[in-house]
Protein backbone atom coordinates (compact mmCIF):
# COMPACT_ATOMS: atom_id res chain seq x y z
CA UNK A 1 0.00 0.00 0.00
CA UNK A 2 2.64 2.72 0.89
CA UNK A 3 6.58 2.38 -0.50
CA UNK A 4 7.91 2.72 2.86
CA UNK A 5 11.71 1.87 2.44
CA UNK A 6 13.17 2.50 6.01
CA UNK A 7 13.78 -0.21 8.79
CA UNK A 8 11.06 -0.89 11.40
CA UNK A 9 11.28 1.40 14.32
CA UNK A 10 9.71 0.89 17.82
CA UNK A 11 5.92 -0.65 17.14
CA UNK A 12 5.23 -1.27 21.30
CA UNK A 13 5.68 2.28 22.38
CA UNK A 14 2.42 3.32 22.34
CA UNK A 15 0.54 0.39 23.42
CA UNK A 16 2.86 0.25 26.60
CA UNK A 17 1.86 4.00 27.37
CA UNK A 18 -2.06 3.10 27.30
CA UNK A 19 -1.12 -0.12 29.36
CA UNK A 20 -2.84 -2.30 26.32
CA UNK A 21 -2.27 -5.59 24.52
CA UNK A 22 -1.42 -5.20 20.63
CA UNK A 23 -4.78 -7.13 20.19
CA UNK A 24 -6.42 -4.50 22.59
CA UNK A 25 -10.48 -3.31 20.66
CA UNK A 26 -10.82 0.12 20.11
CA UNK A 27 -12.93 -0.18 23.16
CA UNK A 28 -10.58 -1.72 25.21
CA UNK A 29 -7.80 1.50 23.67
CA UNK A 30 -10.59 4.10 24.89
CA UNK A 31 -10.82 2.99 27.87
CA UNK A 32 -7.49 2.67 29.05
CA UNK A 33 -7.32 6.43 27.87
CA UNK A 34 -10.09 7.74 29.83
CA UNK A 35 -8.62 6.41 32.83
CA UNK A 36 -4.95 7.17 32.74
CA UNK A 37 -6.02 10.64 31.10
CA UNK A 38 -7.80 11.91 33.88
CA UNK A 39 -5.09 10.12 36.21
CA UNK A 40 -2.70 12.30 34.64
CA UNK A 41 -4.48 15.64 33.57
CA UNK A 42 -2.57 18.28 34.27
CA UNK A 43 -5.20 20.56 35.79
CA UNK A 44 -6.01 17.80 38.55
CA UNK A 45 -1.99 17.43 39.50
CA UNK A 46 -0.85 15.33 36.79
CA UNK A 47 2.10 15.21 35.02
CA UNK A 48 1.97 17.23 32.04
CA UNK A 49 4.41 15.22 29.67
CA UNK A 50 2.87 11.84 30.30
CA UNK A 51 -0.56 13.35 29.92
CA UNK A 52 0.84 14.85 26.73
CA UNK A 53 2.52 10.89 25.71
CA UNK A 54 -0.91 9.39 26.62
CA UNK A 55 -3.02 11.79 24.08
CA UNK A 56 -0.33 11.29 21.53
CA UNK A 57 -0.44 7.27 21.47
CA UNK A 58 -4.48 7.88 21.84
CA UNK A 59 -4.79 9.92 18.91
CA UNK A 60 -2.32 7.22 16.77
CA UNK A 61 -4.29 4.07 17.93
CA UNK A 62 -7.59 5.14 17.84
CA UNK A 63 -7.04 5.36 14.17
CA UNK A 64 -7.25 2.39 11.90
CA UNK A 65 -5.01 3.37 9.55
CA UNK A 66 -2.11 4.80 11.82
CA UNK A 67 -2.68 2.07 13.77
CA UNK A 68 -2.36 -0.41 11.21
CA UNK A 69 0.83 1.74 9.88
CA UNK A 70 2.52 1.82 13.08
CA UNK A 71 1.92 -1.69 13.81
CA UNK A 72 3.89 -2.65 10.46
CA UNK A 73 6.57 0.61 10.61
CA UNK A 74 6.96 1.61 13.76
CA UNK A 75 6.74 5.58 15.24
CA UNK A 76 9.19 6.83 12.38
CA UNK A 77 6.90 6.08 9.49
CA UNK A 78 4.49 8.14 10.93
CA UNK A 79 6.72 10.76 11.28
CA UNK A 80 7.80 10.97 7.88
CA UNK A 81 4.43 11.37 7.36
CA UNK A 82 2.28 8.54 6.32
CA UNK A 83 -1.25 7.86 6.80
CA UNK A 84 -1.95 11.11 6.22
CA UNK A 85 0.45 12.89 7.72
CA UNK A 86 -0.37 16.24 9.53
CA UNK A 87 0.92 16.93 13.32
CA UNK A 88 0.32 15.72 16.44
CA UNK A 89 -2.56 17.52 18.18
CA UNK A 90 -2.95 19.68 20.90
CA UNK A 91 -3.55 16.81 24.00
CA UNK A 92 -6.16 18.91 25.61
CA UNK A 93 -8.06 19.21 22.36
CA UNK A 94 -7.93 15.14 22.13
CA UNK A 95 -9.31 14.98 25.69
CA UNK A 96 -12.02 17.45 25.19
CA UNK A 97 -13.16 15.70 22.37
CA UNK A 98 -13.46 12.56 23.73
CA UNK A 99 -14.93 14.02 27.26
CA UNK A 100 -17.23 16.77 25.70
CA UNK A 101 -14.98 19.92 26.70
CA UNK A 102 -15.15 21.48 30.27
CA UNK A 103 -14.82 18.06 31.90
CA UNK A 104 -12.93 19.43 34.96
CA UNK A 105 -15.81 22.75 35.44
CA UNK A 106 -14.76 24.03 32.16
CA UNK A 107 -11.36 24.64 32.98
CA UNK A 108 -10.46 22.55 29.98
CA UNK A 109 -12.59 23.54 27.10
CA UNK A 110 -10.62 27.13 26.29
CA UNK A 111 -6.89 27.10 26.11
CA UNK A 112 -7.25 30.38 26.73
CA UNK A 113 -9.19 29.97 30.13
CA UNK A 114 -7.83 26.32 31.39
CA UNK A 115 -6.95 27.36 35.30
CA UNK A 116 -3.26 26.94 36.70
CA UNK A 117 -2.62 24.60 39.37
CA UNK A 118 -1.71 26.53 42.78
CA UNK A 119 1.31 26.15 44.53
CA UNK A 120 1.63 22.44 46.96
CA UNK A 121 2.64 23.81 50.71
CA UNK A 122 5.39 21.28 51.64
CA UNK A 123 5.80 20.97 55.93
CA UNK A 124 8.21 18.76 57.52
CA UNK A 125 6.82 16.78 60.30
CA UNK A 126 8.85 15.49 63.29
CA UNK A 127 7.68 12.20 64.89
CA UNK A 128 9.40 10.10 66.87
CA UNK A 129 9.61 5.93 66.46
CA UNK A 130 7.04 5.10 69.37
CA UNK A 131 4.74 7.50 66.48
CA UNK A 132 5.06 5.35 64.02
CA UNK A 133 5.29 2.13 65.77
CA UNK A 134 2.09 3.21 67.46
CA UNK A 135 0.07 5.25 65.23
CA UNK A 136 -0.93 8.52 66.97
CA UNK A 137 -2.84 11.84 65.49
CA UNK A 138 -1.49 14.99 65.63
CA UNK A 139 -2.76 18.58 65.60
CA UNK A 140 -1.81 21.57 63.44
CA UNK A 141 -2.94 24.41 63.33
CA UNK A 142 -2.44 27.21 60.21
CA UNK A 143 -3.79 30.32 58.13
CA UNK A 144 -4.34 29.82 54.79
CA UNK A 145 -6.05 32.32 52.11
CA UNK A 146 -9.83 30.85 50.85
CA UNK A 147 -11.83 33.26 48.02
CA UNK A 148 -13.35 35.74 50.25
CA UNK A 149 -16.62 34.38 51.20
CA UNK A 150 -18.66 37.87 50.62
CA UNK A 151 -17.71 38.55 47.23
CA UNK A 152 -17.23 35.04 46.11
CA UNK A 153 -13.62 35.89 44.64
CA UNK A 154 -14.78 38.70 42.71
CA UNK A 155 -13.27 41.61 44.36
CA UNK A 156 -16.19 44.14 44.04
CA UNK A 157 -19.44 44.72 45.65
CA UNK A 158 -20.90 44.61 42.48
CA UNK A 159 -19.31 41.23 40.77
CA UNK A 160 -17.71 43.05 37.94
CA UNK A 161 -14.59 44.59 36.93
CA UNK A 162 -12.98 46.52 34.37
CA UNK A 163 -10.33 46.29 32.14
CA UNK A 164 -7.15 47.35 33.72
CA UNK A 165 -6.17 50.45 31.69
CA UNK A 166 -2.72 50.50 32.14
CA UNK A 167 -2.02 47.16 29.96
CA UNK A 168 -5.54 46.90 28.39
CA UNK A 169 -6.31 43.81 30.19
CA UNK A 170 -3.33 42.01 29.11
CA UNK A 171 -1.27 41.92 32.89
CA UNK A 172 1.84 43.00 31.39
CA UNK A 173 3.52 45.86 29.85
CA UNK A 174 5.85 46.86 26.96
CA UNK A 175 8.47 49.86 27.90
CA UNK A 176 10.85 50.47 25.24
CA UNK A 177 14.22 52.74 25.31
CA UNK A 178 16.30 54.42 23.11
CA UNK A 179 19.89 53.01 23.59
CA UNK A 180 21.99 54.71 21.24
CA UNK A 181 22.58 54.47 16.96
CA UNK A 182 18.54 54.04 16.18
CA UNK A 183 18.47 51.07 18.22
CA UNK A 184 15.57 50.22 21.02
CA UNK A 185 15.17 47.98 23.34
CA UNK A 186 11.82 46.63 24.61
CA UNK A 187 11.67 45.49 27.62
CA UNK A 188 8.11 43.55 29.48
CA UNK A 189 7.18 43.46 32.93
CA UNK A 190 3.98 43.08 35.07
CA UNK A 191 1.67 46.01 35.12
CA UNK A 192 1.96 48.20 38.12
CA UNK A 193 -1.87 49.05 38.15
CA UNK A 194 -3.23 45.72 38.40
CA UNK A 195 -0.08 43.82 39.45
CA UNK A 196 -0.99 41.69 36.67
CA UNK A 197 -4.44 40.53 37.02
CA UNK A 198 -5.34 42.33 34.27
CA UNK A 199 -8.70 43.95 35.87
CA UNK A 200 -9.45 46.76 37.82
CA UNK A 201 -11.76 47.75 40.45
CA UNK A 202 -12.66 51.20 41.31
CA UNK A 203 -12.28 52.04 44.95
CA UNK A 204 -16.15 52.25 45.37
CA UNK A 205 -17.08 48.48 44.21
CA UNK A 206 -13.96 47.07 46.24
CA UNK A 207 -15.76 44.22 48.49
CA UNK A 208 -15.54 45.97 51.82
CA UNK A 209 -14.01 42.13 53.02
CA UNK A 210 -11.00 42.15 50.99
CA UNK A 211 -10.44 45.33 49.85
CA UNK A 212 -10.61 43.74 45.72
CA UNK A 213 -8.16 41.24 47.10
CA UNK A 214 -10.63 38.48 46.36
CA UNK A 215 -9.27 36.33 49.12
CA UNK A 216 -9.60 35.95 52.76
CA UNK A 217 -7.38 34.77 55.27
CA UNK A 218 -8.85 31.54 57.36
CA UNK A 219 -7.07 30.03 60.47
CA UNK A 220 -7.74 26.43 60.49
CA UNK A 221 -7.16 22.69 62.69
CA UNK A 222 -5.44 20.04 60.28
CA UNK A 223 -6.05 16.70 62.27
CA UNK A 224 -2.94 14.70 60.80
CA UNK A 225 -3.19 10.94 61.27
CA UNK A 226 0.23 8.88 61.59
CA UNK A 227 -0.61 5.62 60.87
CA UNK A 228 1.57 2.22 61.98
CA UNK A 229 4.66 1.61 60.09
CA UNK A 230 4.68 4.43 58.16
CA UNK A 231 8.59 5.36 57.00
CA UNK A 232 10.58 8.15 57.52
CA UNK A 233 10.33 10.69 54.22
CA UNK A 234 6.75 9.19 53.70
CA UNK A 235 4.05 11.69 52.27
CA UNK A 236 0.76 12.99 54.27
CA UNK A 237 -1.84 14.88 51.63
CA UNK A 238 -4.54 17.21 52.35
CA UNK A 239 -5.54 17.98 49.00
CA UNK A 240 -7.54 21.00 47.71
CA UNK A 241 -6.40 22.36 51.17
CA UNK A 242 -3.17 25.16 50.49
CA UNK A 243 -4.09 29.10 49.83
CA UNK A 244 -6.79 29.36 47.06
CA UNK A 245 -6.82 32.19 44.81
CA UNK A 246 -8.99 32.78 41.83
CA UNK A 247 -9.14 31.10 38.75
CA UNK A 248 -6.47 28.82 39.92
CA UNK A 249 -7.26 25.06 41.33
CA UNK A 250 -6.08 24.34 44.93
CA UNK A 251 -2.77 23.23 45.69
CA UNK A 252 -2.30 20.26 49.12
CA UNK A 253 -0.81 20.88 51.77
CA UNK A 254 2.22 17.80 52.31
CA UNK A 255 3.28 16.87 55.54
CA UNK A 256 6.77 14.91 54.78
CA UNK A 257 7.33 13.05 58.43
CA UNK A 258 11.26 13.16 59.42
CA UNK A 259 11.93 10.29 62.01
CA UNK A 260 13.66 11.67 65.31
CA UNK A 261 16.81 9.56 66.68
CA UNK A 262 15.80 7.12 69.10
CA UNK A 263 18.19 6.30 72.54
CA UNK A 264 17.52 2.83 72.35
CA UNK A 265 15.89 1.45 69.24
CA UNK A 266 17.34 1.42 65.97
CA UNK A 267 14.48 1.00 62.94
CA UNK A 268 15.56 -0.83 59.71
CA UNK A 269 12.79 -1.15 57.10
CA UNK A 270 10.50 -3.65 59.00
CA UNK A 271 12.56 -4.62 61.64
CA UNK A 272 14.18 -3.05 65.08
CA UNK A 273 17.34 -3.13 66.36
CA UNK A 274 18.65 -2.60 69.80
CA UNK A 275 22.16 -2.65 71.71
CA UNK A 276 22.61 -3.93 74.74
CA UNK A 277 25.66 -4.72 77.01
CA UNK A 278 26.96 -7.74 78.67
CA UNK A 279 29.97 -7.85 81.24
CA UNK A 280 32.03 -11.28 81.24
CA UNK A 281 30.21 -13.50 83.61
CA UNK A 282 26.51 -12.58 81.53
CA UNK A 283 28.26 -13.98 78.41
CA UNK A 284 29.46 -16.93 79.93
CA UNK A 285 26.87 -17.86 83.16
CA UNK A 286 23.64 -16.42 81.56
CA UNK A 287 21.74 -13.10 81.60
CA UNK A 288 18.26 -12.49 81.82
CA UNK A 289 17.38 -8.76 82.01
CA UNK A 290 13.74 -5.91 81.32
CA UNK A 291 13.13 -4.80 77.87
CA UNK A 292 10.81 -2.20 77.98
CA UNK A 293 9.37 -1.91 74.35
CA UNK A 294 7.75 1.12 72.39
CA UNK A 295 4.14 0.41 73.53
CA UNK A 296 5.49 0.33 76.62
CA UNK A 297 5.56 -3.86 77.20
CA UNK A 298 7.76 -5.22 79.29
CA UNK A 299 9.80 -8.27 77.39
CA UNK A 300 12.11 -10.82 79.72
CA UNK A 301 15.08 -11.26 77.59
CA UNK A 302 17.02 -14.56 78.77
CA UNK A 303 19.51 -16.31 77.46
CA UNK A 304 19.43 -20.61 76.92
CA UNK A 305 21.25 -22.36 79.75
CA UNK A 306 24.68 -22.96 79.14
CA UNK A 307 24.73 -20.65 76.22
CA UNK A 308 27.53 -18.22 75.95
CA UNK A 309 27.33 -15.05 74.01
CA UNK A 310 30.03 -14.24 72.02
CA UNK A 311 31.19 -10.41 71.33
CA UNK A 312 29.00 -8.91 68.29
CA UNK A 313 26.21 -11.73 68.47
CA UNK A 314 23.01 -11.32 67.24
CA UNK A 315 19.72 -12.48 68.25
CA UNK A 316 16.18 -12.37 66.82
CA UNK A 317 12.57 -12.39 68.29
CA UNK A 318 10.06 -12.87 65.75
CA UNK A 319 7.35 -10.36 65.26
CA UNK A 320 8.58 -8.11 67.42
CA UNK A 321 9.48 -5.40 64.93
CA UNK A 322 7.55 -2.39 63.06
CA UNK A 323 4.66 -3.16 61.76
CA UNK A 324 3.55 -3.10 58.26
CA UNK A 325 2.69 -0.01 56.69
CA UNK A 326 -0.98 -1.22 55.41
CA UNK A 327 -0.64 -4.53 57.43
CA UNK A 328 0.04 -3.38 61.25
CA UNK A 329 -0.52 -7.40 62.01
CA UNK A 330 2.52 -7.82 60.16
CA UNK A 331 5.40 -7.27 61.71
CA UNK A 332 9.03 -7.57 61.51
CA UNK A 333 11.40 -8.73 63.96
CA UNK A 334 12.99 -7.32 66.90
CA UNK A 335 17.65 -8.06 66.99
CA UNK A 336 19.31 -7.29 69.76
CA UNK A 337 22.87 -7.22 69.03
CA UNK A 338 25.42 -8.03 72.07
CA UNK A 339 28.68 -6.36 73.19
CA UNK A 340 30.40 -7.94 75.79
CA UNK A 341 32.12 -5.55 78.19
CA UNK A 342 35.53 -7.49 79.57
CA UNK A 343 37.21 -6.49 82.70
CA UNK A 344 40.06 -3.82 82.82
CA UNK A 345 43.55 -4.67 83.66
CA UNK A 346 44.76 -5.84 87.17
CA UNK A 347 41.28 -6.23 88.78
CA UNK A 348 41.89 -9.98 88.96
CA UNK A 349 44.49 -11.20 91.36
CA UNK A 350 46.58 -14.39 90.48
CA UNK A 351 44.70 -16.70 92.39
CA UNK A 352 40.89 -15.40 90.84
CA UNK A 353 43.05 -15.62 87.41
CA UNK A 354 44.39 -19.88 88.55
CA UNK A 355 40.39 -20.55 89.69
CA UNK A 356 38.99 -19.22 86.35
CA UNK A 357 41.90 -21.06 84.56
CA UNK A 358 40.78 -24.38 86.06
CA UNK A 359 37.02 -24.04 84.89
CA UNK A 360 37.76 -22.57 81.54
CA UNK A 361 39.27 -24.81 78.44
CA UNK A 362 43.07 -25.48 78.95
CA UNK A 363 45.51 -23.30 77.24
CA UNK A 364 47.40 -23.82 74.12
CA UNK A 365 49.27 -27.44 74.81
CA UNK A 366 52.55 -26.63 73.11
CA UNK A 367 55.06 -25.08 75.82
CA UNK A 368 58.41 -23.88 75.22
CA UNK A 369 61.83 -25.17 76.63
CA UNK A 370 64.22 -23.35 78.21
CA UNK A 371 66.60 -23.08 75.69
CA UNK A 372 63.71 -21.90 73.18
CA UNK A 373 62.87 -18.99 75.60
CA UNK A 374 66.40 -18.13 75.79
CA UNK A 375 66.39 -17.85 71.94
CA UNK A 376 63.47 -15.26 72.12
CA UNK A 377 63.69 -11.44 72.27
CA UNK A 378 61.60 -10.23 74.94
CA UNK A 379 58.52 -7.42 73.69
CA UNK A 380 56.22 -4.97 75.30
CA UNK A 381 52.54 -4.97 74.39
CA UNK A 382 51.27 -1.71 74.22
CA UNK A 383 47.78 -0.33 74.12
CA UNK A 384 46.61 1.28 70.81
CA UNK A 385 43.82 2.98 69.31
CA UNK A 386 43.61 1.80 65.38
CA UNK A 387 41.35 4.88 64.24
CA UNK A 388 44.31 7.16 65.92
CA UNK A 389 46.92 4.87 63.94
CA UNK A 390 44.64 4.94 60.70
CA UNK A 391 44.64 8.64 61.13
CA UNK A 392 48.33 8.90 61.75
CA UNK A 393 49.41 5.92 58.41
CA UNK A 394 46.90 9.05 55.84
CA UNK A 395 48.82 12.04 57.49
CA UNK A 396 52.27 9.99 56.65
CA UNK A 397 51.07 8.92 53.08
CA UNK A 398 50.25 12.50 52.24
CA UNK A 399 53.45 13.55 53.43
CA UNK A 400 55.47 10.93 51.54
CA UNK A 401 53.47 12.05 48.48
CA UNK A 402 54.21 15.85 48.67
CA UNK A 403 58.13 14.95 49.31
CA UNK A 404 58.17 12.95 46.47
CA UNK A 405 56.06 15.76 44.20
CA UNK A 406 58.76 18.33 45.03
CA UNK A 407 62.12 15.81 44.19
CA UNK A 408 60.43 15.07 41.15
CA UNK A 409 60.13 19.06 40.11
CA UNK A 410 64.10 19.87 41.17
CA UNK A 411 65.13 17.04 39.09
CA UNK A 412 63.18 18.41 36.45
CA UNK A 413 64.19 21.64 36.54
CA UNK A 414 67.54 23.14 35.18
CA UNK A 415 69.97 24.72 37.15
CA UNK A 416 70.00 28.06 35.68
CA UNK A 417 73.28 29.67 33.91
CA UNK A 418 74.55 26.16 33.28
CA UNK A 419 75.53 24.64 30.21
CA UNK A 420 76.97 21.25 28.68
CA UNK A 421 80.34 21.35 27.80
CA UNK A 422 81.45 20.84 24.06
CA UNK A 423 84.43 19.81 22.59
Amino acid sequence: MFGYGGRRSNNTKYYEILGVSKNASQDEVKKAYRKSAIKNHPDKGGDPEKFKELGHAYEVLSDPEKRDIYDQYGEDALKEGMGGGGGVHNPFDIFDSLFGGGAFGGAGSSRGRRQKRGDNIVHPLMVSLEDLYNGTTKKLSLSRNILCPKCKGKGSKSGASGACYGCQGSGMKITTRHIGLGMVQQMQHICPECRGSGEIITEKDKCPRCRGSKVHQEKKVLEIHVEKGMQHGQKIVFEGQADAAPDTITGDIVFVLQLKDHPKFERRLDDLVVEHKLNLTEALCGFQFVLTHLDGRQLLIKSNPGEVIKPGHYKAINDEGMPQYGRPFMKGKLYIHFNVDFPDSGVLSPEQCRSIEAILPLRSRKHLSDMELDECEETILHDVNMNEEDKRRRQQQRYEAYDEDEDEDEDESPMPGVQCAQQ
